[in-house]
């Protein structure tokens, strides 16, 4: 069984942790020296956000890659963000998981819900939404189900529309929500420190 590769790669890596904010935030330092750095909710043990980041080509830290969470404004400097703004009635792609699912929200799409459809391709190993009108196509893949090697299943797919926002949900498989609780165990045995603490506790 592929599930426990993860799982080992998680616990070997180095791991520093702080609470703040009423969140625990968790940052990992994996052997191939990317990290990756996420926040949980103190009181539901909810994921809120997770982001990757690789030394790029000269040996220096890349960009932060959000997976979950809120994407980051690629634009930066006030003056820059007056010259140049990105259209606020663009789609927004973004990742917000609940305890028992992945989820994801499209806003800016006015259309009805019966012009949505969304489908697993499980060749390619990705989600794909479609529109009848040709207004939206976007492919997405879960790179949870990647990481422990699990099939898509079209079942677990489903989505819905309010408030010019497409929500597409993927009930988690039961060995990821397994591996979750190990983690969220495994996590609570890191001594947190409280910001303005000093340094931050590894193990």
């Amino acid at each position: 069984m592929a599930v426990p590769g993860w799982l080992e790669r998680l616990r070997e890596a180095r791991k520093t942790a702080l609470v703040q904010d009423g969140k625990r935030k968790i940052h990992y330092l994996f052997e191939d020296g990317k990290e990756m750095a996420e926040e949980y909710d103190m009181k539901t043990g909810q994921l809120i956000s997770r982001k990757w980041r690789e030394k790029n080509t000269l040996g220096g830290s890349g960009k932060w890659q959000v997976e979950v969470g809120e994407p980051t404004s690629p634009l930066l400097g006030a003056l820059e963000s007056e010259l140049i703004t990105e259209s606020s009635s663009n789609p927004v792609f973004m990742r917000k998981d609940t305890l028992s699912s992945f989820q994801w929200r499209i806003r800016n799409l006015p259309y009805p819900k019966e012009v949505y459809s969304v489908s697993v391709e499980e060749e390619q190993r990705c989600c794909v939404i479609r529109t009848t009108n040709k207004k939206y196509y976007k492919k997405f893949s879960i790179p949870d189900l990647d990481r422990y090697h699990l099939p898509l299943d079209a079942a677990a797919l489903s989505f819905t529309h309010a408030n010019n926002t497409l929500i597409i949900t993927y009930q988690k498989p039961k060995e990821i929500l397994a591996a979750e609780e190990q983690l969220q165990k495994e996590l609570k045995k890191i001594k947190a420190v409280n910001s303005g603490d000093g340094d931050c506790k590894t193990q």
